[in-house]
């Protein structure tokens, strides 16, 4: 038990040296030597590790079946060019001034909220993990008149999940995850805190008995249900917001509204509109989106095990 605490005490010590001895001083690097590490860093996950480039192929030729193997290859590069630019930019996240964050993750139209915050109107912002939404999630109390709550996933990696929260809540966002998000807006529909919950919902679902199942990408794909759960459940407006890559490490946003009124909208209405909008972007601009992870893991024959 002793030879347990002491590897599990040495472990949390590694992970604090790690993070403040390599990551924070590498964050500090302006990012044109950030973006110089990049083009290494692809060079090994392309060439040398070839990182998942089976499942990544497998998925873009599952997505788009009329497209050629070059054509193929090619957004399969740029993708490897963009994961390594997101590792650069999650490494500067950590130290980022306001000035430079806003700089860089600009929204176009948060005034479309305004008449939501001013009848103390909570909302639900959905979206998928298509180019930066590190940079969204620590900007996004910045950028929007509501108090931002980022829901997402815990790490398996407790410490770096505890360092990583105080990085991103340190311009006022706050986080809260998928084993919590309940009691969170319970809490806060009860104490009527007006707030803007951001849900990305284009993983795959942990389990198939609670999903929603669409064609999306050419593929019967099982969705996550969670945006309309709560959409409906506490009368919430959902907005959609696509995320546009202006040039290298600068994004813009932009809302547009799913339906004020979700109570009324038939079962899926909400999911089948996400899916939509978030193909739509995805098709537009394939590179940017996370190929890499193993979306389709859930089969259709598994529904109704």
């Amino acid at each position: 038990l002793c030879k347990t605490q002491n590897m599990h005490g040495m472990s949390i010590v590694l992970n604090y040296v790690l993070f403040y001895c390599l990551l924070v001083p590498l964050s500090l690097l302006p990012m044109r030597i950030l973006y110089v590490l990049s083009g290494f860093i692809c060079f090994l996950l392309k060439k040398v590790v070839k990182y998942r480039k089976k499942v990544i192929v497998e998925n873009l030729r599952n997505s788009f079946p009329e497209k050629s193997d070059s054509e193929i290859e090619k957004i399969t590069n740029e993708y490897y060019s963009h994961l390594a630019d997101l590792l650069a930019e999650a490494a500067k996240m950590l130290t980022i001034s306001k000035k430079q964050l806003l700089k860089r993750y600009k929204c176009t139209n948060a005034d479309i909220l305004l008449a939501y915050k001013e009848r103390n109107q909570s909302i639900i912002l959905a979206s998928a993990h298509y180019n930066n939404w590190e940079y969204m999630v620590a900007s996004l109390d910045m950028q929007i008149p509501h108090l931002g709550i980022g829901v997402g996933k815990r790490m398996s990696n407790k410490t770096f999940e505890k360092l990583a929260f105080q990085k991103r809540t340190r311009y006022g966002t706050q986080v809260c995850y998928a084993d919590n998000v309940r009691q969170v807006m319970e809490s806060n529909v009860q104490n009527k805190v007006c707030c803007a919950y951001m849900l990305l919902s284009d993983q795959s679902p942990n389990d198939s008995k609670k999903c929603y199942w669409t064609t999306f990408l050419n593929q019967p794909t099982a969705m996550i249900y969670g945006a309309e759960y709560f959409a409906k459940k506490y009368d919430l407006p959902i907005f959609f917001y696509r995320t546009k890559k202006v040039r290298r490490g600068y994004y813009e946003i932009e809302f547009e509204l799913v339906t004020d009124n979700p109570q009324s909208t038939p079962y899926g209405f909400i999911t089948e509109s996400i899916a939509s909008k978030t193909e739509d972007m995805i098709c537009k601009a394939p590179q940017y989106w996370l190929w890499s992870h193993r979306r389709w893991k859930l089969k259709p024959e598994t529904q109704n095990q």
